[in-house]
């Protein structure tokens, strides 16, 4: 695949996942997608499989009222891409011993994503 084709192809997945489109979110993965959160260090969700990354999709999609992640950079190597993430989430529910609905999130992360067959095959998620 071609730098070009692998941006166009983030950008796709990007564009789904800030409108909750999650149709449109799996349309470009693997069937036997891997993913991956970490959050300070601490892996928080794993999936493998595109089932189980629909499950976790809907179960996040419920979390938040509004949410957008956008491309400060995006780096290519052979089959993958890393891309430096600004994040902006609305909580639409409370948090455990966390946050109330409402808040707003703000963070900075990384997202590596790798490539099979002119689709996404791995997503590792680091913020």
């Amino acid at each position: 695949m071609s730098k070009l084709e692998k941006e166009n192809l983030i950008n796709r997945y990007l564009t789904a996942y800030n409108t909750f489109d999650i149709d449109g979110m799996t349309a470009l993965l693997s069937s036997d997608i891997h993913f991956e959160n970490y959050s300070g260090g601490q892996l928080t969700d794993s999936t493998d499989g595109i089932n189980d990354f629909r499950k976790l999709a809907e179960k996040s999609k419920s979390l938040f009222s509004e949410r957008e992640q956008r491309i400060t950079k995006l780096t290519f190597s052979q089959d993958s891409a890393i891309a430096d993430i600004a994040y902006r989430g609305k909580l639409a529910v409370d948090i455990p011993n966390g946050p109330s609905a409402g808040t707003v999130l703000d963070l900075k992360g990384q997202s590596e994503f790798s490539f099979v067959n002119r689709r996404i095959s791995k997503i590792i998620d680091r913020s």
